[in-house]
C-alpha cells in the first residue's frame, strides 16, 4: 500500500462536546463508522487537528476520530489557559469515548500527542488496543534545554533569526522573556512574539524544508493563528507540562501489554530519537522505527511511510 492509495477523505460527522462551564471540544470522524476505532492526538500544546492524516488510515477498515484539544482549533474558547491541564486533556479523551459509544481505540500521537497518549493510555490502559505514537516527547527538562538552546548546533541560522548572537547558557532566560511576551494580554506585544516562537519551532522540524515549504510556513503564521497556540505552550512549559519528573517512563509498566509502535525520524531535532530509544528501553515489547533522512513533521515522506504500515498491519 502507497500514500497515495488513500485520499484526504472529508470528515463524515463533527460535533461539539462540552467538557466544562467554560469548554467545549469540536471532534470530527472519518472513515467507516463501523471500522476499527482510532483517535488522534494532535501536536503543540496549543496546535490544532491534522486532517492531512486521514490519508494514514484507511477510509474502509477505520473510524478515525480527531479533535482540537482545549483551547486549539474549533474548541472554544480558543487560547482558553484557565481549566487547561494534562489531566484535564487525558479526562477529555475519556469524555470523548464514552460520548461516541467506543469501548476501546486505537491511540495515536505525534510530539506533544504522543505525551497525551501515553499520559492517557497509562491512565487508562483498558481502554487502548494499541498505541501508535509519532516523534516522541516525554517533557522531560533535558528536553526543553535542548529545544531552548541545542537546536543552534544544527539550525545556527535558524537561531540567528530568533536570538540573534546570543549564547546557548544564556538562552532559557531569553525564552522565559520571550514566553512572557507570548502570554501578555496586547497583541501588539504577544504577537510578533508567538510569530518568533513558532517560527523557530517549525523552521526546525524539516529536515530538508522546498523553497515551498519555507514559503507556505511564512504564510501560515500569522498572529492569529499563533498567538493561542504559543500561548498554551508557554502555559504548559511553565507548569513542566503538568507531569511529574520521569512521569511517563515511571509509568510504562502499566502499558507494556498494548501493543506499541514508535516511529522517530533519525534526523528530528525537535523530538530527537534518543528519547524514542529512552522510551523503546523502557517498553522492549513496543517497535521501534528510526527513520533515515527525515525529520519531525508528520507530513515527511518517511514518517508517513512508516506510519502508514503500522496502521495497515492493524486493520
Amino acid at each position: 500500500m502507497q500514500i497515495d492509495d488513500y485520499q484526504v477523505t472529508a470528515a463524515v460527522r463533527s460535533g461539539r462536546l462540552v467538557l466544562d462551564e467554560l469548554h467545549t471540544m469540536y471532534f470530527e470522524e472519518s472513515g467507516d463508522p463501523l471500522g476499527r476505532p482510532v483517535v488522534y492526538l494532535h501536536g503543540g500544546p496549543g496546535a490544532g487537528m491534522e486532517p492531512s492524516l486521514r490519508r494514514l488510515h484507511d477510509p474502509q477498515a477505520y473510524r478515525l476520530v480527531m479533535f482540537d484539544q482545549r483551547g486549539c482549533g474549533k474548541s472554544t474558547p480558543v487560547g482558553e489557559l484557565r481549566n487547561n491541564t494534562t489531566q484535564h486533556l487525558v479526562d477529555d479523551i475519556e469524555r470523548l469515548r464514552e460520548h461516541l459509544g467506543i469501548d476501546r481505540w486505537i491511540v495515536s500521537g505525534g510530539s506533544w500527542g504522543s505525551t497525551l497518549a501515553l499520559a492517557y493510555a497509562q491512565a487508562h490502559p483498558r481502554r487502548c488496543e494499541a498505541l501508535v505514537l509519532r516523534g516522541i516527547w516525554l517533557g522531560s527538562i533535558p528536553e526543553m534545554q535542548w529545544f531552548e538552546g541545542g537546536l543552534r548546533y544544527f539550525y545556527p541560522d535558524v537561531w540567528e533569526q530568533t536570538v540573534g548572537h546570543l549564547r546557548a547558557d544564556q538562552s532559557a532566560d531569553w525564552f522565559e522573556s520571550l514566553n512572557d511576551r507570548i502570554l501578555d494580554a496586547d497583541p501588539a506585544v504577544s504577537g510578533p512574539a508567538a510569530v518568533l516562537k513558532s517560527r523557530y519551532e517549525w523552521l526546525s522540524c524539516s529536515a530538508n524544508p522546498s523553497a515551498e515549504d519555507l514559503a507556505a510556513i511564512d504564510a501560515e503564521l500569522t498572529p492569529e493563528y499563533c498567538i493561542p497556540y504559543q500561548r498554551i505552550g508557554a502555559h504548559y512549559r511553565r507548569h513542566h507540562f503538568f507531569l511529574a519528573p520521569n512521569q511517563l517512563l515511571d509509568g510504562v509498566p502499566a502499558i507494556r501489554h498494548i501493543q506499541g509502535f514508535i516511529v522517530n525520524g533519525r534526523l528530528d531535532v525537535v523530538c530527537p530519537p534518543v528519547t524514542a530509544f529512552e522510551l523503546k528501553k523502557a517498553w522492549p515489547e513496543a517497535q521501534l522505527e528510526l527513520v533515515p533522512q527525515a525529520g519531525h513533521f508528520s507530513t515527511e515522506p518517511g514518517i508517513q511511510s512508516a506510519l502508514l504500515r503500522v496502521m495497515e498491519s492493524l486493520k
